[in-house]
């Protein structure tokens, strides 16, 4: 049985001026956050003129965009991933957040047309050597890249991000988002940054907050976020934006205070990767910060 959520949700979707789409599901196969694990995904193909409005409504109840295909979680014995997204119009930034907005608000964010370049290539390439050089996509090469800029069926950008220049031409390229925008936000697809940019900590921080402050700023509700994990550590970053909203089996629920702490108090544990490392002056962050 597929886990649509809230059944008004599964109604929207039947009612929609689409025809109810075919889902398939995947082989069970080892889990990338969680070891000992098994995965198991349920998909639908995005086509034809309706594509956008299938995307939204599958997008509300949990579903993610890859290419021309919607998937989701559907592991026989185990939930732990959990769709979560930051509310834009009530964000509240963090003393850490904060600084970064003030480190990193120089950088000029260009919204492009979703096609890839060798640029962009580059910087991948760069940030999942460092990042992730043992991941899915370390063995990506060009084609695969364009594949998944260029192959999509729904509103979708490139936002670019770029240092100043003293000329006003376009500078250094030290980050990327594609992002789908969606009637009540927008949703971060993929991302990646210079990681090893040392004048510029942050970045990933800094691109999730441009992206709230971009939805806020378009009358837009949220930012979706993908999927959290508790118990993964390359997860326990997207706990650190307040308000977050995470889509239970009564549909979306804000996370409230006590819990978020809780959270917060475990993504900051010893072993967890922090996006930006260094708190005020360069040390260590502190709970509060975040």
């Amino acid at each position: 049985m597929i886990p649509f959520g809230r059944t008004k949700d599964l109604v929207r979707l039947v009612t929609a001026p689409i025809r109810f789409p075919r889902f398939f599901v995947t082989s069970p196969a080892p889990c990338p956050y969680l070891p000992g694990r098994s995965e198991r995904k349920v998909f639908t193909e995005l086509k034809g003129p309706h594509a956008e409005q299938l995307n939204e409504a599958l997008g509300r109840i949990g579903f993610r965009r890859s290419q021309t295909v919607a998937y989701r979680p559907s592991c026989l014995d185990c939930q732990a991933c959990i769709s979560v997204r930051v509310s834009a119009t009530d964000f509240a930034a963090s003393n850490s957040q904060r600084r970064n907005l003030k480190r990193n608000g120089d950088l000029i964010a260009t919204e492009c047309r979703p096609w890839a370049t060798d640029e962009q290539f580059d910087l991948l390439r760069q940030y999942l050597s460092t990042r992730h050089p043992d991941g899915g996509m370390a063995a990506m090469d060009e084609m695969d890249f364009a594949d998944m800029v260029e192959h999509t069926p729904v509103s979708s950008v490139m936002i670019e991000y770029r240092e100043p220049t003293v000329t006003g031409e376009p500078g250094r390229l030290v980050g990327v988002c594609l992002t789908d925008r969606q009637s009540d936000g927008l949703s971060m697809i993929y991302s990646f940054y210079d990681a090893d940019h040392g004048a510029r900590s942050g970045l990933g921080d800094y691109i999730i907050l441009d992206h709230v402050r971009r939805s806020a700023a378009e009358g837009l509700s949220f930012v979706y976020l993908g999927y959290w994990v508790e118990g993964s550590p390359r997860m326990q970053y997207k706990v650190r934006y307040r308000p977050l909203e995470k889509l239970t089996r009564d549909g979306w629920v804000r996370i409230g205070k006590e819990e978020h702490r809780r959270l917060i108090a475990n993504a900051t544990k010893p072993g967890n990767p922090v996006p930006n490392p260094t708190g005020k002056d360069g040390k260590q962050p502190r709970l509060e910060d975040f």
